[in-house]
């Protein structure tokens, strides 16, 4: 448990100034070419200088792995300069600056790769209306998506980020491996539960290993997973546990459970006792911090997090006020905006995906 005044120390020396941080949010703010827009720069901007970290939104690391329109790059050298710049935005005033990396995987489709045919571990497609049947990677374009994550590391810490987050959730690319519904392989990559890991294995040590070679200080790694999927088959509690279990033992910084609610209950009736958030930090056992996060609306919430996480991660509050942070943490919640109207849209740099994604999920805390 994490005091919500208290610094927070990672095992590679950097120091967040408190445990609160923005929870990676999809902005869809980006040029055409994955190119950081001067609306990113100050949406990021208005939500920096008070929380410990900020966490972007994704940034893919091959062209074939873009989900979105309007997303980050971080697959060529290219995207450096413009990355430089939002890094040196969301740094003001100490906060550090997370850039979360990714890949697509089977959740795109060919429109959004300009062409190129949507990959994934195995020739099956998402089960959501539209999908488009992936093409199932070959070993060495395995090996190469892996290259790749650790090349977009290094472009971060050379754009001078404080660390990446490995985007391990939301049903992408490094779940699909995981998952027994995207991975049917039948050679070393997939498989039995074990087998299905074999890729986050190689990804995790691979990236950790060019972070501790470069020489980099104070240069964190983080995962980000999802607990449970609905598909059958799919990943169930069980598997996520033992996925956490594994990752604790690695030379990460942080893990990063992604829910929509902190006191979510699993599907499995083998572990409704509580949370699935407790049961993560009790696997844990205090070898790795982990990140909680799901609809934190008070301190009272940041602070029942706690119980069960070292870090909190904030997004939709964080929409709506941007000094959401601050406001809690000098006890002026009385002063908390609540919600919001079309008028505010401009002051609070909320435009394109992330207002789409207001709408979608806060229905009435927005007043249109």
């Amino acid at each position: 448990m994490t005091n919500i005044n208290q610094k927070v120390t990672f095992s590679r020396g950097l120091e967040l100034k408190n445990p609160l941080v923005m929870a990676p949010m999809t902005t869809k703010m980006s040029f055409y070419d994955g190119v950081v827009t001067k609306d990113e720069l100050d949406y990021y901007a208005l939500r920096s200088g008070e929380l410990g970290a900020v966490i972007t939104a994704a940034a893919n690391v091959q062209e074939v792995g873009k989900g979105w329109e309007g997303e980050l790059g971080v697959y060529d050298d290219k995207f450096i300069p413009a990355l430089s710049r939002l890094a040196s935005t969301i740094k003001q005033s100490g906060t550090k600056a997370i850039l979360q990396i990714f890949h697509g995987g089977r959740m795109t489709n060919s429109t959004i790769t300009r062409g190129l045919q949507v990959v994934s571990a195995s020739a099956i497609a998402a089960e959501r209306p539209g999908a488009e049947t992936p093409r199932a990677l070959e070993h060495d374009e395995i090996l190469q998506v892996i290259q790749d994550f650790k090349e977009a590391t290094i472009r971060a810490m050379k754009a001078g980020f404080d660390g990446v987050e490995l985007h391990g959730a939301n049903t992408y690319l490094i779940q699909q491996f995981f998952s027994p519904h995207s991975n049917q392989r039948n050679d070393e990559w997939g498989g039995s539960l074990t087998k299905r890991f074999i890729f986050i294995n190689h990804l995790v040590d691979t990236v950790t290993a060019a972070v501790d070679e470069s020489g980099q200080k104070n240069f964190i790694v983080g995962y980000r997973f999802s607990p449970e999927e609905y598909e059958t088959p799919g990943i169930r509690f069980e598997d996520s546990l033992y996925l956490v279990n594994q990752l604790a033992n690695k030379p990460l910084d942080y893990l990063h459970i992604s829910l929509n609610d902190y006191t979510k209950i699993s599907q499995s009736t083998d572990y409704q006792d509580k949370s699935m958030l407790a049961y993560v930090y009790e696997k844990i056992n205090g070898r790795l911090p982990l990140i909680g996060v799901g609809d934190v609306r008070t301190r009272k919430d940041a602070e029942a997090l706690l119980e069960y996480a070292d870090i909190v991660a904030v997004g939709r509050s964080l929409l709506i006020d941007p000094n959401w942070a601050s406001k809690v943490l000098n006890n002026n919640e009385d002063k908390i905006r609540k919600q919001v109207s079309l008028d505010d849209k401009e002051k609070l740099a909320l435009t394109n995906g992330v207002w789409g994604f207001m709408e979608a999920m806060m229905g009435d805390r927005i007043l249109d």
